[in-house]
């Protein structure tokens, strides 16, 4: 084995991606969870080890990076629930990771922040995300950060969404119309998290990781309505009525947005620079996956889950 990684996060939509594409490569992983069902689609990988754990516990934290060479830091939330806030999975983990590593003796991190993330930016999400990186970068430690745009692919939130709304609703009324993004598949990021951790030469550097095509919210919706079969039109709304359909989705059922959702949306969700060279690879379309699991033939097999290496 190449070595041990402890991955945060591990039993998320990114994480398993992450957590297959470590294996492949030789590691061995431990995935901590709250629950241990929630990860059992890694149970059949060779050398996984879930555990039940509390990341948010130093004392747990500090057990599980006994023996660790690396840890990777996908922890993160689009919306806060009761004590699941911002502050305590962008900032507060993000701390106790750094002082967990200078206690095991662990110098590697590889972190997840986020595109726009900055202490001025108009979300608290992105100013908890650039809080929470600063403290990474700031360690002393050999730090490895990336920042993506919205990630598609297989049991993502963001076009699942988008694509169960065209099914059901016969008018979109879209929030934030001209809000834009630059969809970057998972398979892509999961490669590039697992080529850091052994990668020297990435060592103290910040990825922004996109797409090769920058689309409007309102491009998406329609792409998704086309790829989909349910064609709708599309409303767009202007800055207040966008606000006041944030407000109202925030207190129902699934938070399918809210008014700090509506606030990041302000930022451009693009990359400054072209996909990173130093990972070998050109970022797959949306084009080109996307149909494979949103198309109205598209199979829904757990298996396909980790075909990371398809749809190129």
């Amino acid at each position: 084995m190449k070595g041990r990684i402890v991955v945060l996060g591990g039993s998320g939509f990114i994480g398993r991606h992450v957590v297959a594409r470590l294996v492949d490569a030789g590691y061995a992983v431990v995935v901590p969870t709250r629950r241990r069902e929630r990860a059992k689609e890694l149970w059949p990988l060779p050398t996984v080890d879930v555990r039940e754990a509390n990341v948010h516990d130093r004392a747990v934290l500090a057990r599980l990076l006994d023996d660790a060479d690396a840890v990777v830091n996908l922890v993160g939330i689009l919306h806060e629930r009761g004590d699941q806030t911002f502050e305590r999975a962008h900032v507060a983990l993000p701390a106790a990771i750094v002082a967990a590593c200078r206690g095991a003796g662990v110098r590697r991190i590889v972190h997840m922040s986020a595109l726009g993330a900055a202490r001025d930016a108009p979300s608290r999400y992105l100013r908890s995300k650039a809080e929470g990186e600063a403290l990474v970068a700031a360690s002393g430690l050999d730090t490895t950060i990336f920042a993506p745009s919205v990630v598609f692919g297989r049991g993502d939130s963001f076009l699942t969404m988008l694509a169960g709304l065209v099914r059901v609703l016969p008018v979109v009324m879209l929030a934030a119309p001209d809000a834009r993004f630059q969809p970057v598949w998972v398979g892509d990021v999961a490669h590039c998290f697992a080529r850091a951790v052994g990668d020297p030469r990435t060592i103290g550097h910040r990825y922004e990781l996109g797409g090769p095509r920058t689309y409007t919210l309102r491009q998406l919706v329609e792409w998704v309505g086309e790829t989909t079969g349910h064609i709708r039109p599309v409303i767009p709304l202007g800055r207040s009525l966008s606000s006041l359909q944030a407000g109202v989705l925030e207190f129902l059922p699934g938070k399918l947005m809210t008014r700090d959702n509506l606030a990041s949306m302000q930022v451009p969700n693009v990359t400054a620079q072209p996909f990173p060279p130093v990972f070998g690879i050109a970022p797959a379309a949306l084009e080109a996956v996307g149909p494979t699991y949103l198309g109205p033939a598209a199979t829904r097999s757990a298996y396909d889950a980790f075909r990371t290496h398809g749809a190129r």
